[in-house]
Formats: structure tokens, sequence, C-alpha cells
């Protein structure tokens, strides 16, 4: 299943995320020729993982040779900015149109790091790990995630946030330290505005960062990114609403209020990201031991638990200061009104409050919390269970080495609702199934 994935499926070490059973068919979130891979998660550095950890259960060399040629491809597509656009292109004429490090010198061209939908933050995770896998000995990988951490360093703002992307380095007086607070207004009608530069909590950007620097202080013994770390978490509490809301929104502008962004996006406090900032707070606290990051838990516990929807569920966006849930119809316009809602985004969200609270409570009554991921894997035991998935893995596997399956290239037209597609999430998945159980301890 390797040898095919790295034979035929791969461009240069890299992935995208669906293909047709040919291969002629490719896309990640959008359709991409033969010489474009995707870093984005399911892409590349998720392959990348999948390969390092089966290396690291089962020992067996042409894994890691694997991880490590998928490491290559990632730094080939790394830009001067330190970090990693959604993908990546090798075909010379589309290439030059970016900034990539390894290509030299290239001022005029696209050199925008984005750290939406934890696109920088994966490929980073992965390139540490494998670093440190080779013992900090393969120059070209220990030179490439220093220099992007470093770059991130540099892209972190006064108060501890971070963008969702950036292509230069914040100016310090254009980004004074504040504390949040609600706007005397603000507009009901999208006004079109470049939200890229705003603190940004959508899609866990700060959450992806924060573990990232705590991984790379873990791994390089390095005190300037847990200190990182702990920046981004002093500016979680100062972005905490006041009283009515005391939760927060999903990106704020300078003044620290919060703000629009994409056209479905207002300011608003979030009942989605904000359950996400309760987990970060948690893992704040493990990792630090800081009881100051627990402190902003139980306000924003209650507050959402009293804002959540007849059906248990919260809205994913609550307006500011009166609570009232906000929708937004098909015509984009700004309603109270949940009966016209576009399908493509989450208006809506599942409440883990329960899950989250208890967690807390937990938490307040473990004497040392253990930080996560200082620790080994646990020892895999050989189960029923999974003798099971992995007989199963291994029956679906075809003559080519290839997981083929009903499935959808969702930006492409099809003549019928499904086809035979190579999806990279099972590959992800069967992978992760046989090593298991190649690793895992016989009785």
């Amino acid at each position: 299943a390797v040898s095919f994935f790295r034979t035929q499926v791969s461009t240069q070490g890299g992935y995208l995320w669906r293909y047709s059973a040919d291969l002629k068919r490719r896309e990640g979130e959008s359709i991409t020729g033969v010489h474009t891979v995707w870093v984005q998660p399911p892409g590349t550095p998720t392959v990348g993982q999948t390969y390092l950890r089966a290396y690291h259960r089962t020992h067996e060399p042409y894994l890691l040779a694997a991880a490590v040629e998928t490491g290559e491809a990632l730094l080939k597509g790394q830009l001067h900015s330190g970090g990693w656009d959604y993908r990546i292109e090798f075909e010379p004429t589309t290439r030059i149109r970016y900034a990539y490090r390894l290509d030299g010198k290239n001022p005029d061209r696209r050199n925008v790091t984005t750290l939406d939908d934890n696109t920088t933050q994966a490929a980073v995770q992965f390139l540490i790990q494998l670093d440190k896998t080779l013992e900090f000995k393969d120059p070209q990988i220990h030179s490439g995630v220093r220099f992007a951490l470093e770059q991130l360093l540099l892209a972190q703002y006064p108060l501890g946030a971070w963008p969702q992307r950036y292509d230069r380095f914040p100016d310090p007086a254009k980004f004074p330290v504040l504390k949040s607070h609600y706007p005397s207004s603000w507009s009901r009608h999208f006004p079109n505005v470049d939200y890229r530069t705003y603190y940004t909590f959508n899609d866990n950007t700060i959450a992806d960062m924060i573990t990232t620097m705590f991984l790379a202080a873990r791994i390089y013994q390095e005190p300037r990114y847990l200190a990182a770390a702990e920046r981004a978490g002093d500016f979680i509490i100062a972005a905490q609403m006041p009283v009515p809301q005391p939760a927060w929104a999903q990106q704020y502008d300078a003044k620290m209020q919060p703000a629009w962004a994409r056209k479905f996006e207002p300011p608003a406090i979030t009942g989605g990201e904000s359950q996400g900032v309760l987990r970060t707070l948690l893992l704040l606290f493990r990792h630090t031991g800081k009881s100051k990051y627990l402190e902003p838990i139980p306000a924003a516990l209650d507050y959402l638990e009293r804002s959540q929807l007849e059906n248990g569920q919260l809205a994913r966006f609550y307006e500011l200061q009166t609570n009232r849930p906000l929708y937004f119809n098909r015509k984009y316009e700004l309603t109270y009104d949940d009966s016209d809602l576009p399908t493509h985004y989450g208006f809506k969200v599942n409440s883990q409050l329960a899950s989250i609270r208890q967690d807390y409570k937990t938490l307040l009554a473990t004497p040392n919390p253990v930080a996560p991921g200082s620790a080994r894997e646990p020892p895999i035991h050989l189960t029923d269970r999974l003798q099971t998935a992995a007989y199963k893995v291994v029956k679906a596997l075809n003559q080519n080495g290839a997981w083929i399956e009903p499935g959808q290239l969702k930006y492409q037209k099809q003549a019928l609702p499904t086809e035979l597609i190579i999806n990279v999430r099972t590959f992800i998945r069967n992978i992760d199934v046989l090593s298991r159980y190649v690793g895992a301890r016989r009785p």
C-alpha cells in the first residue's frame, strides 16, 4: 500500500485529498493537476505523520524513507515568510508565481503563510517530529523547521495572537495591547474587509499555533517557544468579552472588537469557536500549571449553557450584547430566522459543554496534570477488535496495493452520484490500523 502511494499516487512526495481510481482526476479543496499537492490536512503533512507513526510502531526502514520523502516535498513548498500556502506547485511556469524558500529570493511573488485550517501548523508539527526521529542530523529538514518556527515567532502580535495568514510581520505600533470590548455600533451589511490580519480563533487557528509551540518547546528545549504559547494564552484571557457575554468572537480587529470576516461571519459571540477556546485553556493549564488559564472558564461555561438552543445545540453566532442567535438566509442577509440557512456552513453547532465542564472539574481535582504529548504512545495490545480491523483492511486491498472505494470527487462534474475513487483519508486510516496491528504486543 505504501509502495503504491509513493510510486503511483504521490507527486514528488506530496499528496492531495481524493483521486479517481485511474488517477487521471485529482483534487484537494479544488480541482488540481498532476503537478500540485495539498498541505492543508488531510494532505501531505497528514500522510507524512502517518508514515512516521507507522515507522515508530514497526521500525520498518521503508516507512521512515517515505516520511523523509514527504518532508522533503514540504520543504519544496516552504515560503520565505516561513510557512505554507494551502497547496504546493511543482510545474515550473506555475511555481514561479510563489516565493518558495528553496528557489531563492523572489520578493514580488506570492509569499502568504496560511494558518487557516491547520495548514502551516500541521506541516511544522510533522517536520518537528521527523527532525527528532532523524536525531536532528538531516540539515535541510532541521534548518527548514527551525526557520519556520522563527518566522512564526516574528508573525505573533504584541498581545500574543496570530492572524489567519500573513506575508509580512506586524508593526507593533499598529497593534496595541488592549482588552476586548464591544463596539458602540456595527454594520449589519457585509463591508467586504480584508480580515486576514485580524486576531483569529476561527478554525482553531490560535489553538493549533499554541499546540505547535508547545511541541517545539519540548523537542528543542527552547524557552522562547514556550513563552510564545503562553503569550497566546494571555491573549485568550484578554479576548474574553465582558458581561453579559463572557465568551469569545471568531476574530477581532486591532481595536480588540469583534469584526466581520467572510460575508457569513459577522461580529458576534461564537458558540462554536468558544468551545475550542475553552479546551485550549485547559491545555494551557496542563502544560504550564498556571491557574490563570482556568479562571475564565466558569463564567464562559455558565454563559454558554444559558445560551443553548431548545434542541441543546449552540448558535454559531450570538448578537453582541442582546445575545439573540444570528443566522443568514440563502441570500446572505443577516436575520434572526433559521428557516432558510445556507448548507455549506454550520450556523448551529453541537454542544460539548458537558464534556468540557467535566474535564475542567477533573483538572481541578488533579494535583499534577500531565502535559499532553509528553509521554510515549501507550503499548498497543493485540485485541480481537484490532485483529478483525486489520483483516478487513488487508482483504480490501487490491492487487496493485490500492484501496479503491465508491465515493465522490467533490469539486468535479460526475455522470453518477458516486464513482470509484482513492481517498487519502482511507489510506491514512488503514495504514494506522495495520501499523497498530504489526506493532501490537502479542500475548
